[in-house]
């Protein structure tokens, strides 16, 4: 189990919280379950109806939606639709490589957003990326079909 300040640390990487305090990222860090999966690992399965997100914070994921794939690398989330609007997950995403993943369940990350605006900055960031290169090709990540780095918002 790692302590606070390196899920800090590993938080402070991720885009989503990069504009957020350390100290609020403390108070992240403390509700964060950390999940330990080996390669191979269903993390989310295509139909599954989930309230939390998951920042990868070692190892890579693959989403898969039909033949469609798109690796989530450490450092990303993956999910965090689930934390806005809780609907049936259209994708699979399984562990590329052995993984450490924090899960972040609504309750918490709700009241993370409703008294940290950069939070939800960030939230709103993520997602205006995730439809630019929905729409522009060309500004998606190179060896990946599936724009982003995560499915469309009825995967989560």
């Amino acid at each position: 189990m790692l302590l606070t300040i390196e899920r800090v640390a590993l938080l402070r990487r991720v885009d989503l919280f990069s504009q957020t305090p350390d100290r609020v990222l403390a108070g992240v860090a403390q509700v964060l379950e950390e999940v330990e999966v080996p390669a191979g690992a269903m993390v989310m399965a295509a139909g599954a109806v989930e309230d939390w997100l998951f920042v990868v914070a070692d190892g890579e994921l693959e989403v898969r939606r039909g033949e469609h794939r798109a690796t989530i690398p450490a450092g990303a989330v993956v999910g965090e639709l689930a934390v806005l609007d809780p609907q049936p997950r259209t994708a699979d995403v399984v562990a590329r490589t052995p993984a450490l993943l924090f899960r972040l369940r609504k309750a918490a990350f709700d009241e993370v957003m409703a008294t940290r605006p950069e939070v939800a900055q960030g939230v709103v960031r993520e997602l205006v990326r995730r439809l630019r290169e929905r729409m522009e090709p060309s500004r998606a990540p190179s060896g990946t079909e599936l724009p982003g780095t995560e499915p469309p918002a009825a995967e989560r």
